[in-house]
């Protein structure tokens, strides 16, 4: 590993959630869900697909990269000159279902989209939480 990928930084954001994966799995990949807790997109589960986020404050150019239904989800996050991954991982819990956000490839100079992750991606599972206790199961 070279040093400059040594010191990439990830945001780790987890919340056990009392839903089943399939529930969660469908805002993570449903646009009109993905709008209501995130932002505005044109994604599609499929690997290979180009989508992007789009919000009041500009677009973020995306690609999935892995597709696991009610497991796992990753695409590429690209905006403001951060090029990192998302990933997202569903597991059963006690509780119903632990959902793991991680997003990596923070360079050491990129201290604001960093911290401005870290707090948008716990305010975005608080607007998540809220979502699913209206959404039907």
């Amino acid at each position: 590993m070279n040093q400059t990928a040594q010191q990439l930084r990830t945001v780790v954001v987890e919340r056990d959630f009392p839903y089943p994966a399939e529930k969660l799995w469908r805002a993570l990949t449903q646009p009109h869900l993905i709008e209501a807790w995130l932002m505005k997109s044109d994604f599609l589960p499929v690997e290979g697909h180009r989508f992007h986020f789009r919000a009041d404050w500009g677009a973020v150019d995306c690609r999935v990269t892995e597709v696991e239904p009610n497991k796992t989800l990753s695409y590429t996050w690209a905006a403001h000159g951060l090029d990192s991954v998302v990933t997202w991982t569903l597991e059963p819990s006690d509780q119903g279902t632990n959902l793991r956000m991680e997003q990596s490839g923070f360079r050491p100079d990129q201290e604001q989209a960093y911290q401005g992750a870290k707090f948008g991606w716990k305010r975005f599972f608080d607007t998540l939480e809220q979502l699913m206790a209206r959404e039907p199961a």
